[in-house]
């Protein structure tokens, strides 16, 4: 709990301050004058000021935003020799660079922080399939446990390699929530020069576009060996002689290819009512095949039942280091980051038409969740997560809802447009209007967020 509230409290006040230090750096260059540079809303905790700035750096009890104060004759008066201080004297061009700097920072933070990542390398698993869920559009693509994924093509498109799992991932997202099919080219071994399937992904429903998806898709993770682990002493692997590093090689004669399906196997082994079944595995252990009768224990679940051995199952999969050069890791990091932001856009905008549900909103009680998991994971796991909530940040920013910077920028398009202001009177109806559509906003992400908790 320590570690979730810390992650988000550092994830948050980062985030935040780069995103007002756009605002702030960008408006000293434009020659505003900066009254306060606040992270955090509420009783300051922290106030100091550099020596010869007008600028006072708050840190605020409540660090759920920020803001920058510039000084501004629609505020306070303002000293007649100050005007040309004042951001609402301001050209029009610099006043939209102001007002975009600070989504601009999250986006090139989150540059950074991707390229960050890909220049010092990170392991993930090599791109290696599963045993596909039955029924799923990878099993009706044919993909089988083993097959190693070497390149991905949308329809029309050139092959691009697939670096691990998490790349072929993020690919499968993209292609299912844009609603098209992708031609996989697989290798059952190495040396293996590969062969293209067609996987089709248009008739998938991505209404909600949560964890799930690639499990929808057919894929419940990477290759693992269908190898016993750790032997819990008082449960039924122990009581049939199951030993750690016992490697399965068939049940009831059928072979056993990985992991997922050796648990699916041990799940689905129930009768009716909760009756437990005896199952026949053949396995390996130290050079030799041996066979063992296993009666998996039936537990509730839900409206049924699943077997359970109280046993380890599956190893580690095998891991592939990504990494790329200076140059490259900035390529990529940039691709990445547009990715990602265009991936945001069309998923509000298919939440804004019905074609995609509003669960998909998240608030701060997912974000803290995540924030923890991924410090658990590993620094370069929580910087990942850092990047993708900038993104998100910078993205969200830039909508055209009248509170936000995007607002303010369609203020500055009008007037570039008509070459007239917007008065204070429609800017004060819009601010309102605005503030109610962000609350309701906010409030949906919340209940979501309960939701997804508690569930």
């Amino acid at each position: 709990m320590l570690t979730t509230a810390l992650a988000f409290v550092l994830a948050l006040g980062l985030l935040i301050a780069v995103h007002e230090y756009g605002h702030y750096r960008i408006a000293v260059a434009c020659g505003v004058k900066v009254l306060r540079f606040s992270v955090g809303f509420g009783k300051p905790i922290l106030t100091w000021r550099r020596k010869g700035s007008p600028t006072e750096f708050v840190i605020g009890a409540l660090p759920l935003g920020g803001y920058v104060r510039m000084l501004d004759e629609r505020e306070a008066p303002v000293d007649p020799l100050e005007r040309h201080l004042a951001f609402n004297n301001q050209s029009l061009h610099k006043r939209a660079a102001i007002v975009a700097a600070g989504p601009a920072a999250n986006l090139l933070l989150a540059v950074f922080l991707y390229a960050a990542v890909f220049w010092a390398g990170v392991d993930e698993p090599r791109a290696v399939l599963g045993t596909p869920v039955v029924g799923s559009p990878a099993e009706r693509a044919g993909l089988q446990a083993g097959d190693r994924v070497l390149q991905v093509a949308t329809e029309g498109q050139e092959g691009t390699p697939v670096v691990s799992f998490d790349d072929l991932r993020w690919r499968l997202t993209q292609a299912a929530l844009d609603g098209q099919d992708l031609t996989l080219w697989v290798s059952a071994g190495d040396g293996d020069v590969g062969r293209p399937m067609h996987l089709r992904l248009s008739d998938l429903d991505v209404r909600e576009a949560d964890a799930t998806l690639v499990k929808r898709i057919g894929l419940l993770g990477p290759y693992t060996a269908p190898v016993i682990g750790q032997v819990m002493s008082d449960g039924a692997g122990a009581a049939a002689g199951l030993q750690k590093g016992d490697r399965v090689r068939r049940i009831d004669g059928h072979e056993v290819r990985d992991a997922n399906a050796l648990r699916e196997a041990i799940r689905t082994a129930v009768g009716p009512a909760g009756a437990p079944v005896a199952q026949h595995w053949e396995i390996s252990r130290a050079g030799q095949v041996l066979t063992l009768t296993v009666v998996p224990r039936p537990e509730p679940q839900g409206q049924g039942w699943v077997g359970r051995i109280s046993a380890y199952v599956g190893e580690a999969p095998a891991m592939t280091t990504v990494r790329y050069g200076v140059l490259d890791g900035l390529w990529q990091a940039a691709v990445k980051t547009s990715e990602v932001s265009w991936l945001t856009l069309k998923m509000m905008g298919r939440m804004l038409i019905g074609e995609a549900s509003i669960k998909n909103l998240s608030g701060p009680l997912t974000i803290a969740d995540y924030a923890g998991k991924s410090a658990n994971l590993g620094l370069s796991a929580y910087v990942m997560f850092l990047a993708l909530i900038s993104v998100s940040l910078g993205v969200l920013n830039l909508l055209p809802l009248p509170v936000l910077d995007g607002g303010h920028l369609m203020y500055y398009l009008w007037e570039f447009v008509t070459g007239r202001r917007v008065s204070d009177a429609w800017m004060e109806r819009l601010q309102r209007g605005g503030f109610m559509v962000l609350m309701l906003l906010m409030s949906v992400a919340l209940f979501n967020d309960v939701a997804r908790l508690a569930g």
